[in-house]
C-alpha cells in the first residue's frame, strides 16, 4: 500500500511538472526548459544527501545513471511533442510507456489476466485513434505524435533500471539520476551554443518544473525502495497524463476532435486496466 501511495504521488508530481513544462516549452526551446529547471531539483536532492550524511547502499544505485539517460531523452521528446501538438493527445500516448515494463515481465515469464490483456489492446488501439486527425477531409497523423511515441519508448525503458537502482534506497538513486540528467542536458546545450540564459520572468515556472520533475523521480524511487512490484508502481506512476490532460482542459481550454478525444479516454482506460493484475 505504501509503495502504491508513493507511485500515485509520483504521478501527481509528474503530471503537474509536465503540464508546466509543456506550457513553458511553447515559449522557450525544450532544451532551455530542461537546462534551467533541472538544477533546482538537483540542489534540493544535494542538500538532502548532505543532511543524511551516508553513502549509497550498494553499487546497484549506478542503474540510476542508465535510467537518467533514458528519462532525459524521453522528457526532451515529451516537451517537444507538447510544444508542437495538443497536450491532450501527446500525454496519453506517452502514458502507454506503462505497458513496456509489463511486456518485459511477460517476456521473462510473467502471466497476465484477461483485464490486462484488454488493457493492452485498449491502450494501443486508443493511442492509434488519438493519433489521427482529419483535416480537409483527409486523415493524417496529428502534430506531436512522433515525439509522443519517442517519449513513450524512452519512458517505458526508464522504469526497470530505476526500479533496480532503488531496491534498497530512494535518495541516492534520485540524486544520481538528477546529476546525470543535468550533466547530459548542459553538455548538449553548451555544444549547441544554447541554453545560456532565460528572461527573469521565466524563472519561477522553471523552478516549479524542476522541483516537480525531481520530486516525481524521487517518489518513484521511494515506491521501488518499499518493495513495490515493478508492474504495479510503474503503471500507477504512469497515470500522470490524467493530471496533464485535466489541466490542459481547465486552464488552456484545449479541445481536440471527438475521435481523438475518444482515443485519449480509451488509452487512459487501458493503462488503468493494465494495473488490474
Amino acid at each position: 500500500m505504501l509503495s502504491a501511495g508513493f507511485a500515485l504521488a509520483a504521478s501527481l508530481a509528474w503530471g503537474l511538472g509536465d503540464f508546466f513544462g509543456g506550457l513553458k516549452s511553447r515559449a522557450l526551446p525544450a532544451l532551455a526548459v530542461m537546462a534551467w529547471s533541472q538544477p533546482f531539483g538537483l540542489v534540493a536532492l544535494g542538500i538532502a544527501v548532505a543532511v543524511r550524511g551516508s553513502g549509497p547502499a550498494d553499487a546497484g544505485v549506478a542503474w540510476a545513471c542508465v535510467s537518467a539517460v533514458l528519462g532525459t531523452i524521453g522528457l526532451a521528446a515529451f516537451y517537444r511533442g507538447m510544444a508542437a501538438g495538443a497536450m491532450s493527445v501527446v500525454a496519453p500516448i506517452a502514458a502507454v510507456a506503462a505497458g513496456i515494463p509489463v511486456a518485459w515481465g511477460i517476456a521473462a515469464g510473467d502471466r497476465i489476466d484477461g483485464l490486462q490483456g484488454i488493457g493492452f489492446v485498449a491502450a494501443l488501439g486508443g493511442s492509434l485513434l488519438a493519433s489521427v486527425e482529419r483535416r480537409d477531409e483527409r486523415a493524417r497523423v496529428a502534430r506531436g505524435v512522433g515525439w509522443a511515441v519517442a517519449a513513450m519508448l524512452a519512458f517505458g525503458a526508464y522504469y526497470a533500471p530505476m526500479h533496480a537502482a532503488a531496491a534498497h534506497d530512494w535518495l541516492w538513486p534520485a540524486f544520481l539520476f538528477r546529476c546525470t540528467s543535468v550533466s547530459l542536458v548542459w553538455t548538449t546545450a553548451l555544444l549547441r551554443g544554447g541554453g545560456h540564459g532565460v528572461a527573469r520572468e521565466h524563472l519561477p515556472g522553471l523552478v516549479a518544473i524542476g522541483v516537480l520533475d525531481t520530486g516525481g523521480n524521487a517518489l518513484f524511487a521511494a515506491a521501488a525502495s518499499t518493495h513495490g512490484l515493478l508492474s504495479v508502481v510503474s503503471v500507477l506512476a504512469s497515470l500522470y497524463p490524467v493530471v496533464t490532460v485535466l489541466l490542459a482542459r481547465l486552464v488552456l481550454g484545449e479541445r481536440v476532435q471527438r475521435s481523438q478525444e475518444a482515443g485519449m479516454l480509451v488509452t487512459l482506460a487501458g493503462v488503468v486496466l493494465i494495473t488490474a493484475g
